[in-house]
């Protein structure tokens, strides 16, 4: 009698059934190593500035981030669907506030933080992919590419960006609890069914030791208990960055490399396959489909209420996204973009432009290319798993960010690839190994091959990261090596601004508005700088643009109601400087303002209760301090206009303002004493 046919696949390697020879160096020696080197490559970043694309807004100008781990910050953080102008990511906002608390705004601390958390990382995937592949030496080269390469600039310098470090430090522990929950579930091989003869899968994981000997841990847990935290780490990971919605996919993937929870040929109709086989091997899918369903769950709650945070933010405007059809080229351009950058990281920039157009050439060609490797991908599935887990690992953890739903305005960005670039990297390491494996000569030269691309990574990185020395170098070279960055020329502005030189400023503001005209913030810069020098009426028409162009924009009605009182138009800069609060209560810059305004009229206790709202809104607001002292010596209440102008000099020790008020109230108040 003919016996049943076995699955004609070749068998995946399994981490459980080898036994490796020791690889020379501890785990501990080589994840120490990693980190040693990470930290040493990232480490002349600690001397960087804050730069001011979106941190003002995430850490130097929230009040609620620069007043360090408060009660009321807390309920700020969770308690609301958004923050300041991005979605709702508490964990992120409580990381911001710690590192305030410990470091103030000295902008070493907050990098110091990031550059560890970029270092824990690379030791996690070296560990987490270790457990699962038993491959030594290629998760330790996985590991030394992935904290090295230049696409990880961004994330690691930019203090912004510290949501992209936290929520992959969560999935990466979500991975090694997934990893344990496998090993505890199934540690034992289920055997051959007796009627099939057919090899049931194994779970392909074990126990792996820190030295490469197998051995079995002392340390038992119900399979609950780490398939309760890796539900834990991910919903952590989801109050960090939403990008863990594609987590559940990742897992299933997983389950097919390297852990082997279920095999390809239950979706093949092999010959000879006894039909109670199939149907076991598809219970087991379903299985693992229904373990991912609270997953999937927790993805679908994080999903529901970033879209509600865009939504309430106005983000997700059909008028502000480009047409559907653009936002679809632009995907299949950019993830063949992602992957050139990856392959030949040069050209790298803080911000692309979003194009008007990609040529449709272009767009059909890179969508023949993406069919291309995936056909290839899934013809070797069976002999080259891990090429099929790589490659949909990259397609789809970049889903959230390819622009599909646009919720900015770059084409792409090099931060997006902090985690997906793991899966061109499985797949180019382990597809290299193979092709090696057998000729020692190869294998010597992929060494030396992946020594060189480490080092090169390294070298590539180290001049990237120069480039984020403060906002003027960092725009500077998004200009260089970019075209049409309306964005970069607005900030490049601004940090000229900043450093006084006005002209050079005002230049960069009208070549972002003659790249795009219909840009409110450059009309409010530009109206900015211009009444710094004086042209108040011109500055007053870029103002009023601005508002023409984004109703309710509160910088803009503040910025005109401060020149509308300098031109005298006292009760028309009260009509602003109110809009301006109407749309955003607690800025405090309109409050303090607002009792300028008032002040200048006469009516001064309105002044000192708007003085007040500044300080609630911002306490360490040096100039709110000073003028409500101003506001206090006008009715004659000099030792509280004392106290106001000695704490404006605590807060800003150079302030000359508030050291002249307080000599001439220290006169003031001995005068009497004289006579």
């Amino acid at each position: 009698m003919r016996r049943s046919a076995t699955i004609s696949e070749p068998a995946l390697p399994r981490a459980a059934a080898r036994v490796r020879a020791r690889p020379g160096i501890p785990a501990w020696l080589m994840a120490a190593l990693l980190a040693l080197v990470t930290a040493a490559t990232y480490w002349p970043g600690l001397h960087d500035e804050f730069v001011n694309y979106d941190d003002p807004a995430y850490v130097t100008d929230n009040p609620m981030v620069r007043a360090g781990l408060t009660w009321e910050g807390l309920g700020w953080a969770f308690g609301r669907v958004h923050g300041a102008q991005t979605y709702w990511h508490p964990l992120t906002w409580v990381s911001h506030m710690v590192d305030c608390q410990l470091y103030g705004l000295r902008p070493e601390g907050h990098h110091l933080t990031s550059l560890l958390l970029h270092a824990a990382n690379a030791v996690l995937v070296f560990l987490v992919f270790r457990r699962m592949t038993g491959a030594f030496w290629r998760c330790a080269v996985l590991a030394a590419l992935f904290a090295l390469h230049p696409l990880q600039v961004d994330s690691v310098a930019w203090v912004t960006e510290r949501k992209n470090l936290l929520s992959a430090l969560f999935w990466l522990l979500t991975l090694w609890a997934y990893v344990r929950f496998a090993e505890v579930q199934s540690p034992k091989p289920q055997g051959i069914s007796p009627k099939s003869k057919v090899q049931r899968p194994k779970s392909g994981v074990k126990s792996e030791p820190s030295n490469g000997t197998d051995h079995v841990s002392r340390i038992t847990h119900h399979p609950s208990f780490f398939y309760g935290l890796a539900l834990c780490f991910m919903a952590c990971g989801l109050m960090c960055k939403p990008v863990l919605v594609t987590l559940p996919m990742v897992l299933l993937l997983l389950d097919y490399w390297p852990l082997q929870r279920f095999q390809f040929s239950m979706f093949v109709p092999l010959r000879g396959f006894e039909p109670e086989a199939r149907d076991s091997r598809l219970k087991d899918f379903l299985r693992l489909l229904g373990e991912k369903l609270p997953f999937v769950a927790l993805a679908g709650a994080s999903s529901f209420i970033t879209v509600a945070a865009h939504e309430d933010l106005g983000m997700l405007d059909s008028g502000l996204m480009p047409a559907w059809d653009a936002r679809l080229a632009n995907a299949v351009v950019s993830y063949v973009r992602y992957l050139g950058k990856t392959f030949w990281p040069s050209s790298l920039a803080v911000f692309y432009p979003y194009p008007k157009a990609w040529p449709m050439w272009e767009v059909v060609a890179c969508g023949l290319a993406l069919l291309a490797i995936s056909g290839l991908v899934l013809c070797a599935v069976r002999s080259r798993a891990w090429l099929l887990v790589g490659w949909f690992w990259f397609l789809g953890v970049l889903v959230p960010f390819i622009g599909l739903i646009q919720a900015g305005a770059q084409a792409m960005a090099d931060r997006f690839m902090y985690v997906p670039v793991l899966g061109i990297f499985v797949a180019v390491i382990w597809g290299l190994h193979g092709l090696a494996k057998g000729s020692r000569y190869r294998q010597q030269g992929l060494a030396v091959a992946g020594a060189a691309a480490i080092a090169l990574c390294l070298g590539l990185t180290r001049q990237q990261l120069g480039h984020w020395k403060d906002s003027e170098a960092l725009f500077r070279h998004a200009l260089a090596v970019t075209q049409n960055n309306y964005l970069a020329h607005l900030n490049l502005g601004s940090a000229l601004d900043g450093k006084g030189q006005i002209d050079e400023a005002i230049r960069e503001f009208r070549e972002a508005l003659r790249l795009k005209p219909d840009y409110a913030l450059a009309h409010n810069n530009l109206g900015s700088a211009l009444d710094e020098k004086g042209q108040t009426d011109e500055a007053i028409r870029e103002f009023r643009e601005a508002l023409r162009l984004r109703p309710g924009y509160a910088l803009a009605h503040n910025n005109l109601g401060n020149a509308l009182v300098r031109k005298g138009q006292i009760e028309e800069a009260v009509r602003e400087l109110q809009a301006a609060i109407r749309v955003k209560p607690d800025y405090a810059e309109a409050h303090d303002n607002l009792g300028n305004a008032l002040v200048r009229e006469g009516h001064i206790d309105e002044g000192i209760g708007q003085y007040q709202e500044a300080l609630r809104a911002k306490p360490d607001y040096a100039e709110a301090h000073n003028n409500l002292g101003g506001a206090f010596v006008r009715q004659g209440r000099i030792d509280e206009a004392i106290r106001e102008f000695q704490e404006a000099l605590r807060l800003k020790p150079d302030y000359a303002l508030a050291r002249s008020n307080l000599a001439r109230s220290l006169a003031m108040k001995n005068a009497p004493a004289r006579r």
